[in-house]
């Protein structure tokens, strides 16, 4: 039962950011900022709601931070990263019927623009906005060091990294959030990007976590 809460959990949390979060850049709402903040609040919103469910991942890199830091078995993560894909391609499917006939095009899809930026920079990017991100997760929600505050933490740290990457890459941080609007658009090409990009980042926050950062009893 508590696996399927966890399962459960991870699916609507990932179908809200992208539904939430990447519909609020397909209408370009409130500009970069409030693209950021509509990622950040859902964060923030489902850390409190579902934490104690599954820990509201919702992410399948920060599931490979976890997975790397120790945290989450193989299979429970395989299980999350199936949960996190699914809820994302039914996010922006749903998104993308919400919005037909509105003229909006592109889902708020996260792309680098290649004649601007190379493949190696999307992923150097994407690294180390997907570190801040999983370094907080670490050492706030995993560590238990900040409280009742960790989610509130959580959200805002991808407010900023978006507030950074947003013009350069997307700032995705999130393999699931890339992958749904590109599946539903037809346009997977960039997806390599992105994948790489983040679980480099999550790794390095984990064994970071792991080796230096962890406290032992």
């Amino acid at each position: 039962m508590q696996a399927k809460k966890a399962l459960t959990a991870e699916f609507i949390g990932t179908f809200a950011l992208i539904f939430i979060g990447a519909g609020a850049g397909a209408l370009g709402i409130g500009g970069l900022v409030g693209v950021a903040l509509a990622h950040g609040l859902v964060i923030v919103a489902f850390a409190y709601a579902y934490g104690h469910h599954s820990g509201t991942h919702i992410n399948p890199a920060v599931t490979f931070g976890m997975l790397v830091a120790g945290e989450i078995t193989l299979s429970d993560a395989t299980r999350y990263w199936v949960a996190q894909f699914a809820g994302a391609a039914l996010g922006a499917l749903v998104l993308s019927v919400a919005l037909s006939g509105s003229g909006v095009t592109g889902l708020g899809t996260t792309t680098f623009n290649p004649s601007s930026m190379t493949a190696s920079q999307a992923i150097l990017i994407e690294a180390v906005l997907t570190f801040f991100l999983v370094n907080t997760i670490l050492n706030t929600a995993v560590s238990g060091k900040a409280g009742n505050l960790a989610g509130l933490a959580i959200g805002l740290t991808l407010v900023f990294c978006i507030l950074m990457g947003g013009p350069l890459t997307g700032a995705s941080l999130n393999p699931a959030r890339t992958f749904g609007p590109a599946l539903i658009v037809g346009d997977l090409s960039q997806f390599w990007v992105y994948l790489i990009g983040t679980l480099l980042g999550a790794t390095a926050a984990a064994l970071l976590y792991r080796t230096v950062l962890r406290e032992t009893v």
